[in-house]
């Protein structure tokens, strides 16, 4: 596989792009807005700079990997000599739906299609396909240029040729891929996101305050993050999701969303992204406190 395709210009998208193109692939970088990819690219550029400054990387390998991208708005063009296409859409089901009908019809026959999705099923993408034998979940973690971590997601119509094929590929990228069968939240997010949605309930139930719980998990299991800070990281609209797609998927009342994250993403508080979550975000200074609400 030589030319890879990436469908969405996001953190995710910017972060996938930034390593295929780094470890030699031609890339095409994929969205719907301008502005976007203009964005992408001068955050790929600045996260290189940085990898440069930390002697990670040369200026040449710098150079090469922003040679290698190209940006379009136009999907089918972006599609048409893919070997490979990345979907990192927005973690809508209808979304993506939309969007794998339109890949299967714009790209190669043979082109295989993944999508980046962190709990939407790989079946069910690859059922809108008339290949679902080469439709397959790539599930980077974010920041995707140092997380080593791909989740190679098996639909139940996935090929054993896809599948070896992807987890070559992922080592290629430095990478440590982990085959996983297609069920909802696959591993990560099935158990990532009940002990996230727990903490929610402990500061809902008034357990504790949010610097309180995130320094219990933060010391007491050695996580490099509290639960509450890595919702507003992930992105609390992303956790509601996740959570209703476990909810919905095993039908059992032990995934539904705690209430206080549903009022928090009605309120429009989705975490570091837009500058409020659990905590204060000021996107000048880099700083954060916890939010006035939980004070």
């Amino acid at each position: 596989m030589k030319n890879i395709t990436v469908v969405g210009a996001g953190t995710m998208g910017n972060g996938i792009a930034h390593v295929f193109a780094m470890n030699g692939f031609e890339v095409t970088l994929a969205d719907i807005s301008e502005d976007a990819l203009q964005t992408a690219i001068k955050t790929i550029d600045k996260n290189l700079w940085r990898m440069v400054a930390k002697e990670k990387i040369s200026n040449e390998v710098k150079d090469e990997a922003i040679e290698n991208i190209t940006t379009t708005t136009d999907l089918q063009s972006a599609v048409s000599k893919a070997d490979l296409v990345i979907e990192a859409a927005t973690e809508n089901e209808s979304t993506k739906l939309k969007i794998f009908k339109q890949l299967d019809e714009f790209s190669p026959a043979d082109c295989i299609l993944a999508s980046n999705t962190s709990s939407i099923s790989i079946t069910k993408i690859g059922s809108v396909t008339s290949r679902p034998d080469k439709v397959i979940g790539m599930h980077f973690m974010n920041p995707v240029p140092v997380m080593k971590l791909v989740e190679v997601i098996r639909g139940y119509n996935t090929s054993d040729e896809v599948t070896s094929q992807v987890m070559e590929l992922s080592k290629t990228l430095s990478k440590v891929p982990v085959e996983v069968n297609d069920y909802p939240g696959f591993v990560a997010n099935r158990i990532l996101m009940p002990m996230i949605n727990e903490a929610i309930y402990s500061l809902y139930e008034g357990v504790a305050g949010v610097e309180e719980i995130d320094t219990v998990m933060k010391l007491g299991m050695a996580h490099p993050m509290g639960p509450l800070q890595l919702a507003d990281f992930i992105g609390l609209d992303v956790c509601h999701a996740i959570m209703g797609v476990l909810y919905n998927g095993f039908n059992n009342p032990k995934y539904a969303p705690c209430p206080l994250l549903t009022q928090m993403v009605t309120a429009g508080k989705l975490g570091r992204k837009n500058g409020e979550g659990f905590y204060l975000y000021n996107k000048e200074t880099k700083e954060s406190k916890v939010s006035p609400s939980f004070a």
